[in-house]
């Protein structure tokens, strides 16, 4: 249905993925980017009243991504019960989130790394984890940016000048790319990256 169309690096939508969708008119890919897109507005605006601090547990990233794509997908807040084309296999990603959130109390705490390679391998760490079946990297993004705002009261990630990400573009590219090299834990790219 919507795979023809998916953006560079983006988790293709299968069949059995279009019969989570709770909105049965979306056709394409543009359709559901537009109602995402309004339901993390929504979310956006409920973040700015709250400003959440305690954002380092899975209690948190599930209510995020209901926040996110309650209104788009209904399985939204629930961790995949499969195995993806990117991703830990799916019965590792309590394991590894838990892993994580420790890992990066302990960073904080003890100021491992500095303020930007704590949040970058915050944000590298749940990408690679790909707990959802949809849209971890714009939670991905949005949590680290609460993580660098909220908790370690930094500026916000410019996300290479505020691009759209979500769509091909050569930002995109040198996102993905960046993400990669983190991967291997170069993580340069990637800090470069979201303060360009």
């Amino acid at each position: 249905m919507m795979q023809e169309n998916a953006p560079h690096g983006s988790t293709p939508i299968d069949p059995d993925e279009a019969r989570e969708l709770l909105l049965i008119h979306v056709n394409d890919r543009e359709d559901l980017n537009r109602w995402e897109y309004q339901n993390i507005k929504e979310a956006l605006i409920w973040l700015e009243k709250t400003k959440p601090k305690n954002i380092l547990n899975q209690n948190f990233l599930r209510d995020l991504h209901v926040k996110m794509f309650g209104q788009v997908w209904k399985n939204a807040g629930y961790f995949r019960n499969r195995d993806m084309n990117i991703g830990v296999e799916w019965w590792d990603i309590t394991t590894g989130l838990r892993n994580m959130f420790e890992d990066v109390k302990l960073w904080i705490e003890n100021e491992t790394f500095s303020s930007d390679e704590i949040v970058v391998r915050f944000h590298q760490r749940i990408v690679f984890i790909h707990p959802f079946t949809n849209g971890n990297g714009r939670l991905s993004r949005l949590i680290t940016d609460l993580l660098i705002e909220n908790v370690l009261n930094k500026k916000r990630f410019s996300w290479g000048g505020g691009v759209d990400l979500i769509h091909k573009s050569k930002m995109r590219k040198v996102y993905i790319r960046a993400l990669k090299d983190a991967d291997s834990f170069n993580f340069e790219p990637l800090i470069n990256f979201v303060r360009s």
